[in-house]
């Protein structure tokens, strides 16, 4: 295949059955399917994820992003008694967010929103792409009413509401840092006790910070990807998380990340190989031709068809080893998308 054509939208499509897309979680997170693709090889072997313990060697490094999904997904109503969703995007001041509202023409600047006796809020301004920098006003605690009140932001192509059950299962078991409105669904296999067993290997597991906005989830509308723009998000990686993977990277240990959004991380505080510190937005977008310089392995999901995501795995595992591994995954019936099985590309 010409390097072109890897800039080609088109170039990242499958088939992918319905009934294939995971409605619900697994009810054993680790008991999901594995597809373990060696990138040198193209080999494909069939595994549960909580085989990946043989996988990792003691001198592995595992890179993980400990952010939490808030429930972001609000219902209230005007003060005419007009029912209206709100939807938190990003916190910009202590109690002001920019958020997208439905219906748009009902809330318009100045519209007041109660959503319980204890949280009301006042549409401020406009934000881009339709949104709305909303001010809330509570009692108590926001954090709290929020949890008590808010809902899941499950992903569009789970067709069915959120519930309770969600504020657990949507969530990974290292979750601390508040403030994605998407899971970094690659880690919503691991378990506690399997956390457990890979600490006890002697693998070592570090956390970086990449808050996942809605942008995960918009298409790429540009037929030649080089011309799509990337969403930019919060990312975070701290000087003694950097140099400890500087270190491990001289001493020849491999550095697995989970998920795509730890790859982000990862490589946009990245530069010739070495890694810095800091806090930043980032809206890097990797995709074949684009060198990965920090990871030697990933852990990830599988991707909906033409996305970015897909890209980067590409990236990093090849391209056509990743269109290979997602026809078989297809014909062996594995589960899709951010509930579904998971892949450990080695």
């Amino acid at each position: 295949m010409q390097k072109m054509s890897l800039t080609k939208k088109s170039s990242y499509w499958y088939d992918l059955p319905v009934e294939l897309i995971a409605q619900h979680p697994k009810d054993k997170r680790s008991e999901s399917k594995m597809l373990v693709l060696d990138k040198e090889s193209g080999k494909i072997q069939h595994e549960k994820f909580s085989d990946i313990i043989e996988h990792l060697k003691p001198s592995d490094i595992l890179v993980v992003n400990n952010t939490k999904v808030i429930p972001a997904r609000l219902f209230g109503t005007k003060s005419t008694g007009a029912k209206v969703e709100v939807f938190l995007l990003e916190q910009k001041t202590e109690n002001r967010w920019e958020c997208l509202v439905k219906p748009g023409r009902k809330l318009q600047i100045g519209a007041e929103i109660i959503f319980n006796e204890e949280l009301k809020a006042k549409i401020i301004n406009y934000a881009e792409e339709g949104g709305r920098i909303i001010e809330f006003y509570w009692k108590g605690n926001f954090w709290d009413i929020l949890e008590k009140i808010g809902n899941v932001p499950l992903p569009p192509y789970i067709k069915r509401e959120a519930t309770n059950k969600d504020k657990e299962t949507y969530q990974t078991v290292y979750a601390q840092e508040r403030g994605s409105v998407a899971a970094p669904t690659a880690g919503l296999h691991f378990t506690k006790p399997l956390m457990h067993q890979i600490r006890e290997k002697g693998i070592e597991i570090l956390e970086v910070v990449l808050h996942v906005g809605l942008g995960t989830f918009r298409p790429v509308k540009t037929d030649d990807i080089k011309d799509h723009t990337m969403h930019s998000e919060h990312c975070r990686i701290t000087d003694d998380v950097a140099a400890k993977i500087n270190q491990a990277k001289k001493d020849g240990r491999h550095i697995i990340a989970v998920g795509t959004t730890t790859i982000r991380t990862l490589e946009s505080f990245a530069h010739n190989s070495h890694l810095q510190s800091g806090s930043h937005w980032t809206n890097i977008f990797l995709y074949p031709g684009k060198e990965i310089q920090i990871i030697d392995g990933l852990i990830t999901n599988f991707h909906m068809p033409e996305s970015t995501l897909m890209m980067l795995v590409s990236a990093f595992a090849g391209y056509e080893n990743i269109m290979n591994a997602y026809k078989i995954a297809v014909e062996e019936k594995y589960r899709f998308f951010s509930y579904g099985d998971s892949m450990l590309i080695l």
